[in-house]
Order: structure tokens, then C-alpha cells, then sequence
């Protein structure tokens, strides 16, 4: 496995949502996955799965997998477009953003998924999402990760991932505007529960994760 440097979040590290995907992949079974970061995933550098470790070529281990419990929540609804594409528009990332070239949320990023999550009025994040013409489960693993953390991320305060688990029930279809919504769950010090919803245009859910976010 190999976290290309275009596919990264923080400068120097893959995005995180981005690189669990991947290493899902690479794990592969049924159920509900769970990866958690042990340090930030290297970009550009061969990486091996062993007994559920992602590990670098000198042996670090940078996450873990395993299977996790099942979902025993409700999905974070969906908001109609129009309602999606307000909230992406006064995204609060436009203007301050602590990795401005995140490849999912990044601004900066004119090749990126430019997913760009904001509040709405009862705290939960949307966003619309233009499905790219590769789709593939990290894709979907990536869009279900950044939405999340901007329900909890403050100006001056900045979270990274640090575990995510996802279900993937359908793959979206290339070219299509989607919607993303995230909420918090709970808050406990530096650590941050949150969930994250990806629909299809005819709001069928086709995907949803759990995460927990770190501030740093």
C-alpha cells in the first residue's frame, strides 16, 4: 500500500479518512471495520498490512484495524441540496483553515474533493459533494471523514482523526451532487465523538462512519 502524496491531509500525512480507506481495502471481510491512526500516515512510502497492523519499512506501526461494533444509532439525516450548498458556502474554512491543502476539505486544493462542511442552525454540518469520475471505497471512506471533524473544529482550535470506523452501503455514481452531513456526539477533553452521513441525490444512504477526533 502507498499513500500518494497528492492524498494528503496535514502537510507531510495522508488524509486520514483517505488512508483508512485504503487500508480497509487492504484488510477486506465483512462488517463493520475500525481503523485507528497510531501516527500520521506517511505519504509516498510502501506500507504492509501484518495481523491487522499497517506498518512502515523500518516495522513502526502507523494504525490498527479491526473488526468494531455495529452501528446502534440512527444515521445523521440528510438536508435537501439547496440546503447543503448554503451551508458549503459560508463554510468557515474558506477563511481559516488549519490545513488549507487537505485534499478532502482544503481550499487550496483545486484538484481536491473540495468538500466544504458547514453549520447549520442546529450544529450539525452539510455539505454537497460532486462525485469524481473515480469512485472507489477510500474515495467514499475520505468524504465520510473531514465533514465530521468541522462539526467540532473552532477557529484557533484544530482537530486531526485519530480512529474511524464506516460502513460503505453503495458506491455513488460518478458526476453526481451528493450531501454530506456530520454531528457531534459527544465531547470528553481533547477527544471529540462524532458522525458522519453521505446520501445519494434521491437521499438513499450509501454510507456512514463514526470517528473520533483529536484536538491538537
Amino acid at each position: 500500500m502507498i499513500i500518494e502524496a497528492c492524498f494528503n491531509g496535514p502537510p507531510g500525512s495522508g488524509n486520514g479518512g483517505w488512508s483508512a480507506g485504503v487500508f480497509a481495502t487492504a484488510y477486506g471481510g465483512p462488517g463493520l471495520l475500525e481503523v485507528t491512526l497510531r501516527r500520521p500516515p506517511p505519504l509516498d512510502t510502501p506500507l504492509a498490512l501484518v495481523d491487522g497492523e499497517v506498518r512502515d519499512p523500518a516495522g513502526e506501526v502507523v494504525a490498527r484495524l479491526r473488526p468494531a461494533a455495529e452501528f446502534d444509532d440512527d444515521p445523521v439525516p440528510p438536508v435537501d441540496l439547496s440546503t447543503a450548498r448554503a451551508a458549503s458556502a459560508a463554510y468557515p474554512g474558506l477563511v481559516d483553515h488549519p490545513f488549507p491543502g487537505c485534499y478532502v476539505c482544503g481550499p487550496d486544493r483545486a484538484d481536491g474533493l473540495r468538500i466544504f462542511p458547514g453549520r447549520l442552525p442546529d450544529g450539525r454540518t452539510a455539505a454537497s459533494v460532486r462525485v469524481p469520475q473515480q469512485v472507489d471505497a477510500a474515495m467514499v471512506w475520505a468524504v465520510l471523514d473531514c465533514p465530521g471533524g468541522w462539526a467540532v473544529i473552532d477557529a484557533g482550535r484544530p482537530y486531526v482523526l485519530g480512529r474511524i470506523a464506516a460502513r460503505i452501503e453503495a458506491l455513488p455514481r460518478p458526476g453526481d451532487e451528493c450531501v454530506v452531513t456530520g454531528a457531534v456526539m459527544a465531547v470528553e477533553g481533547r477527544k471529540a465523538q462524532v458522525a458522519t452521513s453521505l446520501y445519494a441525490p434521491d437521499d438513499a444512504l450509501l454510507g456512514r462512519a463514526r470517528a473520533t477526533w483529536i484536538a491538537v
